[in-house]
């Protein structure tokens, strides 16, 4: 229980804006991978499956950062090109509505090259 915990301080540290969205983004991984182990590793909530790191996401002033790996990144770069990416983050900015779908897709992604 203790990395529940400390993901539950780390998002109720942010405005009401950046703390919703990182909910949300939580929610969603557990709505696709329920089994999925969580903790804070380099000072963000972190994902594993069977002791694999699948992703990582993190608040900042002014966009969320997704970090699902150089490889999906790579995986999704045509569909990234909204996005300030770099080798393995993406920049969700937060004055545009988080894009659920494409993370839903970089979620599935992620396990099912993690199996």
């Amino acid at each position: 229980m203790i990395a529940i915990i400390e993901i539950d301080e780390y998002i109720a540290g942010f405005p009401a804006e950046i703390k919703e969205k990182l909910a949300v983004i939580r929610s969603l991984i557990f709505d696709i991978v329920p089994q999925v182990s969580e903790r804070i590793s380099w000072g963000m909530p972190s994902y594993y499956l069977n002791g694999k790191t699948l992703f990582h996401f993190a608040g900042f002033k002014k966009h969320i950062g997704f970090y699902p790996t150089a490889e999906g990144i790579m995986a999704f770069k045509e569909k990234l090109t909204d996005y300030k990416t770099a080798k393995g983050t993406v920049q969700f900015p937060l004055n545009k509505p988080l894009p659920l779908d494409l993370i839903r897709e970089i979620i599935i992604y992620r396990v099912a090259t993690q199996l």
